[in-house]
């Protein structure tokens, strides 16, 4: 898998001759490789640039791109400007929202082309999944969804969050993962008013929540859910905030397609739950974009009026965090269609009583 040809179709439309994808997301959507070095993109050639630690799976990995090797005798720099000169390159794009000052100052004074802001080219192109990445997602999330069903035999009174925690990065690992795509949070009791709490030695107990929120990365890609769950029966107040912010994250993905801003999802969602009178108590977005990163753009949160694009993955994650007490998050992802969305988590959500 590799995007070369649709950046290449970008450059013009951000005036430049050539884009460098130097980060690690950016290398990856380039050529498809998870490793350390430059892509190098013009409108009709493409060079990837990395060193003997990765040059055998690149040699296996890359296509249609010349694959170089740096030494002793040939530096990154000397290898782009072997690239820059061959093809008239004068303006050369970056992704200056992963570069360092330090890298910028350095390929500044090193290469022979202008350095010009050209972040959206990728993260625009990123913002959009192909059928190639949705599959991939939609494996991702089939994992996940299997290491929630497992969970859900595993916990018992008197299990420590930790515990419960690394079932869950086991069961993830064993069913094909590559890795997790975030430390999991495992959140218990009054702890489940932290949104990113860190599952620590705490005990879980009757009649509290669990908060569980996890994911992996499957061929580069990565998946991202959380479930609520009830450890034997609860009061009332536990299920009304849990039928709340249920119903909010309904009310999002009725709002969820192509052309809406992420700000009128996120509007969607929280009304319902300042309906409910406990406004004061969702103070983060209601989504998120993912794919390569779990965090991308555009988001679904109140200061995003980015329209959505046709292929955006967006999480669906509404909570409500009563400080001490307890707190409940429900969260899918789904794809932004033309007049709708598909939802790719298949957890149940009403709520589980364990």
């Amino acid at each position: 898998m590799n995007h070369l040809k649709q950046i290449a179709a970008k450059l013009s439309e951000f005036h430049i001759d050539a884009m460098l994808c130097s980060s690690e997301p950016g290398e990856f959507y380039a050529v498809g490789l998870h490793g350390e070095g430059y892509a190098i993109v013009t409108a009709d050639a493409a060079r990837y640039i990395t060193d003997s630690r990765y040059i055998e799976v690149a040699n296996e990995t890359v296509k249609d791109a010349e694959v170089i090797m740096v030494d002793g005798q040939r530096n990154y720099a000397a290898a782009l400007n072997e690239f820059i000169d061959a093809h008239g390159v004068k303006t050369l794009g970056i992704e200056d929202g992963y570069m360092s000052l330090g890298q910028y100052n350095a390929l500044t004074k090193d290469l022979h082309a202008k350095l010009v802001n050209a972040n959206g080219l990728i993260t625009g192109l990123r913002a959009s999944k192909d059928e190639e990445e949705f599959a991939r997602m939609v494996r991702a999330q089939e994992i996940t969804d299997r290491a929630f069903a497992e969970i859900l035999n595993f916990i018992k009174p008197g299990m420590t969050e930790a515990e419960i925690a690394a079932k869950l990065v086991y069961d993830m690992m064993r069913f094909g993962a590559q890795r997790t795509s975030f430390d999991p949070i495992v959140a218990s009791g009054p702890n489940g008013s932290k949104p990113h709490a860190i599952p620590g030695p705490r005990q879980v107990q009757k009649g509290e929540f669990i908060t569980m929120d996890f994911g992996c990365v499957y061929e580069g890609y990565c998946s991202d859910m959380t479930r609520t769950v009830a450890l034997g029966e609860i009061d009332g107040d536990k299920r009304r905030v849990y039928d709340t912010v249920l119903a909010a994250q309904k009310a999002g993905i009725a709002m969820s397609k192509a052309g809406v801003p992420g700000a009128d999802i996120h509007k969607a969602a929280a009304q319902v739950i300042q309906e409910a009178g406990y406004g004061p108590y969702f103070g983060h977005g209601y989504g998120h974009s993912v794919g390569i990163e779990i965090h991308e753009s555009p988001n679904a949160n109140s200061r995003d009026h980015t329209p959505m694009p046709v292929g955006a993955m967006v999480s669906a994650e509404p909570g409500i965090y009563l400080p001490g007490q307890f707190g409940v998050r429900i969260e899918d992802v789904v794809r932004m269609d033309q007049g709708g969305c598909t939802d790719i988590t298949h957890s149940p959500k009403e709520l589980i009583i364990l």
